[in-house]
């Protein structure tokens, strides 16, 4: 790889957080030191990123090879193990974690959810991922968050580890909290609306996402929320990967929000490795906002303990919510509710209250539900072929 000159907004943004690829194409992702110069810390995917790989023809024989294995047990089954297998595939050019997602078609069926997050476990230690090397994404709704905190306390016999979870599609500070309650590693806020990606009449392009965007206000609140808890617990905090990014200057805010991680699409990825960053240009937000962003914390140190303060620009976001309904009373929702009780009661009731939240959380299960039927579709295919 030759040596570099100059400094790329992917590589400033390396710098701020760990910058994850959100895709499962192999072939990208192994090549993206060389064309990026970058190797990504996590490889997330989604039930559509999955469906996508099992309908191409490159990945055919991998999931003839999985239908063949599981013949006569169910095409959950097999799907698990193909995605797995994808992941096998990847995990030699990522430095840290796979991670893959619960049926969102169960994410209101505790059970169900928990079952699948022990069938991917099986299907890891089957191909010898150990859990310190992936995650399990789980919907961030009530039944879902509980079976995720019963993962959290499923440590294994030999690694002494539990089933590292992400709560996904998250929208809202109290689904949040719920995350914190279920003892999960990561949480990914959607920073835009899934239907922002093929309607761009729905995106709020902004001058200055930091500031300007409607989501930015309850992400600085999440995080000042998780640093609050941490001091007064002592206890691990999810740490935020943001995702759903749909431009360069929304991916280099997620570090003046003070987020752990980012997972980007490949697109954008390669759109920030061709913007070079200039520091001195005073016209750019992305420069005047780097100013008060501190380095990662150290290898080692509790995430939120090594988190500075919320920079001074941002901290009139700590107590609005542009995207509150319209009887909003001021107040965030509280860390004193167990949101987690009674099959998830009150995090059902706060997602009721908060129109926003709960439309756009229908959707993104609606979406990957589909993108999961499709997947059952082809896997019942190729069982009858075989």
């Amino acid at each position: 790889m030759e040596a570099k000159t100059t400094l790329t907004w992917l590589d400033k943004l390396e710098q701020q957080l760990d910058v994850d690829v959100d895709w499962m194409d192999t072939e990208y992702i192994k090549t993206m030191p060389d064309r990026l110069g970058l190797v990504p810390h996590d490889q997330t995917s989604n039930q559509l990123w999955v469906d996508i790989e099992l309908h191409k023809q490159s990945n055919a024989e991998l999931l003839k090879q999985a239908a063949r294995e599981l013949n006569g047990k169910s095409w959950l089954h097999i799907y698990t193990r193909a995605s797995v297998m994808i992941c096998k595939r990847n995990i030699g050019h990522i430095k840290d974690r796979v991670l893959l997602q619960t049926s969102p078609s169960q994410a209101y069926n505790e059970e169900k959810t928990l079952e699948h997050a022990r069938l991917y476990d099986e299907e890891f230690k089957r191909v010898g991922i150990p859990r310190s090397r992936y995650c399990i994404k789980i919907p961030s709704v009530g039944p879902a968050l509980n079976a995720a905190k019963t993962l959290s306390e499923d440590r294994d016999e030999e690694e002494g580890l539990p089933i590292a979870t992400l709560g996904t599609a998250v929208f809202g500070l109290a689904q949040a909290i719920a995350c914190s309650q279920a003892n999960m590693l990561y949480i990914s806020p959607y920073f835009n609306e899934i239907r922002a990606h093929n309607d761009l009449s729905l995106w709020p392009d902004v001058k200055d996402p930091a500031t300007e965007h409607p989501m930015s206000a309850r992400c600085v609140q999440m995080i000042e929320t998780f640093q609050k808890l941490y001091k007064q617990t002592g206890r691990r905090q999810p740490k935020m990967k943001l995702a759903s990014l749909l431009s360069a200057k929304e991916a280099m805010a997620t570090a003046e929000f003070g987020c752990h991680s980012a997972t980007i699409s490949a697109k954008l990825l390669d759109e920030l490795a061709t913007l070079q960053y200039d520091e001195d240009d005073a016209s750019s937000t992305t420069a005047q906002a780097d100013k008060g962003i501190m380095p990662k914390p150290a290898p080692g140190v509790e995430f939120y303990q090594g988190l500075r303060q919320t920079p001074a620009r941002l901290q009139k976001l700590a107590k609005v919510d542009p995207l509150a309904a319209a009887d909003w009373d001021g107040q965030l929702a509280s860390t004193e509710v167990d949101y987690l009780a009674s099959g998830g009661a009150a995090l059902h009731r706060a997602i009721e209250k908060d129109p926003i939240a709960q439309d756009r959380l229908a959707y993104a299960l609606e979406v990957f539900s589909d993108a999961e039927e499709r997947s059952r579709g082809k896997i019942e295919d190729v069982l009858s072929s075989l």
